[in-house]
């Protein structure tokens, strides 16, 4: 029964906010709330909750002064000479937008953090996307799956956690899947063309003196960013017409979901000449900010503290002026509010999960209808069931709950935990675009881009790239 109520929980949450019939936080605490309840478990709701919270509360204050830090870099100017760069070598082509956005997120998530990817990939290229009315869901598409085959990386969590449940080696595992993760990266890049000749065919190309000339032009409009119309523009079309920003003329629903062009007005995310630019203390950001990332890596401190104390260091040299620091805080307490908001009703939604018995019945039951004549194509197996349960399930409950049963069942056959452990990554490039993990809102927030359309989107991409991955580890013979 708990395994029927776990699926049709999940199944309600998904269809609910992809329809749009609920917003993804009330949708996270209420729908986990009434099954508790269906459950015959409405009582200890409360302590279901308070555990999740509790599990969360790290990631929620992370996110939190990770989201004010980089506010603060954006508005002193660090990622300026990197949007001026990017456009100048993406030449106002889509196509090269969009590939470019797949090497930045690729790039950045080397750090192993997949908010601090995002926020960076999004706080160069949304300026981009928004100046060229460029689709935003192609942007958090590509940036998603790109970050979800890095996070692959040893300190990026599921290597770990594999490593931990199986008493493996982390290098055991990590690195004779290069070879197939490689293959992965390749499979985004493809991706991000493909998508990228779409969107050239649906807008057209400008040069770069063309858009240079546009933005020096207007007072309203930044040197990088459109602030809504830009409707005087000369296209040159190649290969089709269409200038629309709706749903798209690619079929695939990959239209700007992000706000009304009216409701954009007034942004400015990279004013050449806003007052918060600090030139003199370019470097000493730029080495504040490398310095961080090197910590995160070599984890010289829990990440939220790094974050803390980053926060509270950029703003004291930044702005020592009281009143400097306390604009610049509500500047970014709409993004501070969404994203922790979020993660704390993400906790509702793992709590009764968790708590009530749903993850571990459903895991039960997916291992369970695994034929005996598939115990000698375990790896296979852990592979191909790596996509869906790392999308509905926490990856702390998928390696720590289902890897070591199949790994368990995949010895009884001669199959290596090795072999398990490497297959149990497959799955990640989708699970970034899951529910349950808080970067994603991160990624979505910042970018303007209703979560229901980011999921429509980038699931099938997401997904293909994960059996990309699967298939090059078998020809390899990695798994």
């Amino acid at each position: 029964m708990l395994t029927i109520l776990g699926f049709a929980m999940i199944a309600t949450f998904l269809v609910l906010i992809m329809l749009k019939k609920m917003s993804p936080i009330a949708a996270l605490v209420l729908i986990p709330a009434l099954f508790c309840v269906a459950v015959g478990q409405g009582a200890k709701l409360g302590d279901y909750v308070i555990e999740g919270v509790g599990n969360l509360a790290p990631t929620a204050a992370m996110l939190m002064f990770a989201i004010v830090y980089f506010g603060v870099m954006i508005d002193v100017g660090l990622f300026d000479p990197i949007v001026r760069g990017i456009l100048r070598f993406c030449k106002a082509d889509p196509m090269r937008i969009v590939v470019g956005t797949a090497v930045l997120a690729a790039i950045v998530s080397l750090d192993g953090d997949g908010s601090t990817t995002f926020m960076i990939t999004v706080s160069a290229m949304y300026p981009l996307y928004k100046r060229l009315k460029m689709s935003m869901v192609v942007m958090t598409g590509v940036a998603a799956t790109a970050n979800g085959v890095m996070n692959t990386l040893p300190w990026g969590g599921p290597t770990a956690r594999a490593a931990t449940a199986l008493k493996l080696d982390a290098g055991d595992i990590f690195v004779p899947m290069i070879p197939a993760l490689g293959i992965g990266l390749v499979a985004v890049l493809l991706l991000a063309v493909v998508l990228g000749r779409r969107e050239r065919k649906r807008l057209g190309m400008l040069t770069l003196d063309e858009v240079l000339a546009t933005e020096t032009a207007t007072e309203s409009e930044t040197v990088l960013v459109g602030a809504g119309g830009g409707s005087d523009r000369t296209r040159k079309n190649s290969g089709g017409a269409g200038t629309g920003t709706g749903a798209g003329a690619d079929g695939d629903g990959a239209g700007d979901s992000g706000p009304d062009e009216g409701e954009d007005e007034g942004f400015k995310g990279l004013d050449p000449n806003r007052a918060t630019l600090r030139p003199k203390l370019y470097w000493f950001n730029a080495g504040l900010t490398v310095a961080l990332l090197t910590a995160m890596i070599m984890e010289l401190m829990p990440i939220p503290v790094l974050f803390l104390l980053g926060a509270a260091l950029a703003l004291t040299v930044n702005f020592p002026h009281m009143p400097d620091q306390r604009a610049r805080i509500a500047a970014h307490a709409d993004n501070v509010l969404n994203v922790s908001g979020m993660v704390f009703a993400a906790a509702v939604f793992t709590g009764v999960l968790s708590g009530t018995g749903m993850v571990e019945h459903m895991a039960d039951w997916l291992v369970g209808a695994i034929p005996d004549g598939m115990g000698p194509h375990m790896a296979i197996v852990t592979g191909i069931l790596s996509i869906p349960l790392t999308y509905f399930m926490s990856n702390d409950g998928f390696y720590f709950g289902v890897v070591p049963v199949l790994a368990e069942a995949g010895a009884a056959h001669g199959v290596s935990p090795l072999e398990i452990a490497r297959a149990s990554l497959v799955g990640q490039p989708l699970h970034m675009s899951s529910p349950l993990v808080p970067a994603v809102y991160v990624l979505v927030g910042m970018a303007k881009v209703e979560f229901g359309d980011h999921t429509r989107f980038t699931v099938k991409w997401a997904a293909l790239t994960s059996l990309v991955v699967l298939c090059a580890g078998l020809l390899f013979g990695i798994i």
